[in-house]
């Protein structure tokens, strides 16, 4: 993973007053900690810190240049607006050169599995430690070809060199399963409707109502 480099600058204004003019400027505020030092407030440009998150992904490593000093932190924890979905503020950690982290990393199932299966995952992400500067920005798991019963734990995804599993080695990942025939599926939706106490109405009898119909024609006329 390249890092990203950021020019910041220092912070001295604090509270929701100063963090909205901040964003109305088109900045961020954010803050380092970590390594016992005391926390680094920071405002971000937005625009170039956004493309840098979007790139770095969940884990962006980014190099903060706060006044000619040069930070390397790791993006921990991103606040978002809901409606607006602009960045509001940045939790950094910092880290140094060859120092080890613990953080999840995405999994992305590639390949097609064998017909008539049903590729489910389980868990979207492994925890894994890792070289700061070495984060992988996903895992791959291939379902290339597999027969539905086919499992993948943890032990099975394939780490990049130097990192260790965090995540409990035995837990499932992918699961291949058969894919459901439209019987099955119906034999479900019914008894899902049973058990909500839902009713369906009996189908008219068409050949019954037609005989009563020219029954009573046949009457009408006598």
């Amino acid at each position: 993973m390249s890092n990203e480099k950021i020019t910041a600058e220092r912070r001295t204004e604090f509270g929701k007053g100063a963090a909205r003019r901040i964003r109305r400027a088109d900045k961020i505020p954010a803050v380092v900690y970590g390594h016992g030092m005391e926390p680094l407030h920071l405002t971000l440009p937005g625009h170039d810190t956004m493309l840098a998150l979007k790139h770095g992904g969940a884990n962006a490593l980014l190099e903060l240049d706060v006044e000619g000093d040069v930070q390397v932190a790791l993006t921990k924890h991103v606040q978002v607006d809901p409606i607006r979905r602009v960045i509001e503020h940045v939790d950094f950690v910092a880290v140094v050169k060859g120092e080890k982290v613990t953080v999840d990393v995405p999994v992305h199932v590639v390949g097609d599995a064998a017909p008539e299966t049903l590729v489910v995952t389980e868990n979207t992400t492994l925890e894994i430690e890792v070289a700061a500067t070495d984060i992988p920005e996903g895992l791959e798991v291939s379902v290339e070809g597999a027969a539905a019963g086919t499992q993948f734990a943890a032990s099975d995804v394939v780490l990049p060199a130097g990192a260790t599993l965090v995540t409990d080695a035995e837990t499932l990942i992918v699961n291949v399963t058969a894919a459901a025939t439209a019987e099955q599926v119906e034999a479900e939706l019914a008894e899902a409707e049973a058990d909500a106490g839902i009713e369906k109405d009996e189908p008219e009898d068409a050949e019954g109502d037609a005989a009563a119909a020219e029954q009573g024609e046949a009457t009408d006329s006598e």
